[in-house]
């Protein structure tokens, strides 16, 4: 009843907003268990899917979405519920695998349709990567159900990574025919049986998605990735820090240059200012000198007027008795 009421709230909307094209729904059957087995591109991959079918579709989420604390948690534990996701502890690795194999298991004996991601998580550039052995291969071969390759074609390009708003647009959907693997029936403990079923699987989801495909997984790409980008974001901070210590660098050579400068400044103008100084002082002992020469020839001239004076005084002086004597005569 849930998931009727949340797929006509949701799916009916999605398909009226995003009318996604869809190829191959009469390879789904109309009763009875079976596998979709789809790549995955984006979270929206499980709403577009089922809002396109009739039947349930059941697919298992990481657990943090239904135990997240707060009203905000048990409104997303509820949505989750709603669209027939189912809670899969992924804390430890071989943990993680046995309850989706469990879930799976559960999910087909009721005899409804499961969903599951061979990848494993979301592909981090659009490519296909290389399907887990464990979960897809081992329910199919425990249970006997028919697996059902699915492609979601640019359902990435909705709501790429960073962007808040969706882009409107029409996804796709393709559909291939089931694929039996009875013949491997009590192999699902043969690791070498589970690869083969996993490729084969992922082989025909290829040929529907057009996809390029990678022979490595979807987490140790993501991993690559991030190493990739924390090594260009270590490289770009130390290219930062260089620069920035070259600039420092730069700027104290150029306060030495500067104050280099400004001291040979300060020692030109105090050489000048000497010089000047030295220059002026002798100029005014040269003044000075020409001043008391001055003086001297004048106190020599003034001793020559003087002595010229008192010699023709004193002839003066002789002369005067002569005179007399002529007129006492």
């Amino acid at each position: 009843m849930i998931y009727g009421a949340m797929k006509f709230s949701i799916g009916g909307p999605l398909k009226l907003a995003f009318r996604p094209w869809v190829e191959g729904l009469e390879n789904i059957p109309a009763e009875g268990p079976a596998i979709l087995a789809s790549n995955h591109l984006s979270f929206s991959d499980s709403f577009f899917l089922p809002a396109v079918l009739d039947r349930k579709v059941t697919f298992i989420a990481k657990a943090e979405y239904f135990t997240t604390p707060g009203i905000k948690g048990r409104m997303t534990a509820a949505f989750f519920k709603g669209v027939g996701q189912l809670p899969v502890d992924r804390s430890g690795a071989r943990g993680a695998g046995e309850a989706a194999i469990k879930s799976g298991i559960d999910v087909i004996e009721r005899g409804e349709l499961f969903g599951i991601y061979p990848e494993g998580t979301r592909s981090p550039d659009g490519r296909l990567y290389r399907g887990k052995p464990g979960g897809l291969a081992r329910v199919a071969l425990a249970t006997g159900a028919p697996v059902i390759p699915v492609a979601m074609i640019d359902t990435e390009k909705i709501q790429p990574p960073g962007k808040v708003m969706p882009k409107l647009m029409r996804p796709g959907i393709r559909i291939g025919k089931p694929l039996d693997f009875s013949r491997y029936s009590g192999m699902e403990h043969d690791r070498f049986v589970l690869r083969a079923v996993t490729d084969e699987v992922m082989y025909e989801i290829m040929k529907l998605s057009g996809q390029e495909y990678v022979d490595m997984y979807a987490t140790a790409a993501k991993r690559q990735i991030a190493d990739a980008a924390k090594a260009e974001k270590d490289a770009e901070k130390a290219a930062k820090a260089a620069l920035a210590q070259a600039e420092k660098q730069a700027a104290k050579e150029q306060a030495e240059k500067q104050a280099a400068e400004q001291a040979e400044k300060q020692a030109a103008e105090q050489r000048a200012a000497e010089e000047q100084a030295e220059q002026q002082a002798a100029e005014q002992a040269e003044k000075q000198a020409a001043e008391e020469q001055a003086e001297q020839q004048a106190a020599e001239q003034a001793e020559k007027q003087a002595a010229e004076k008192q010699a023709e005084q004193g002839t003066a002086g002789e002369a005067e008795p002569t005179d007399r004597q002529r007129s006492g005569s």
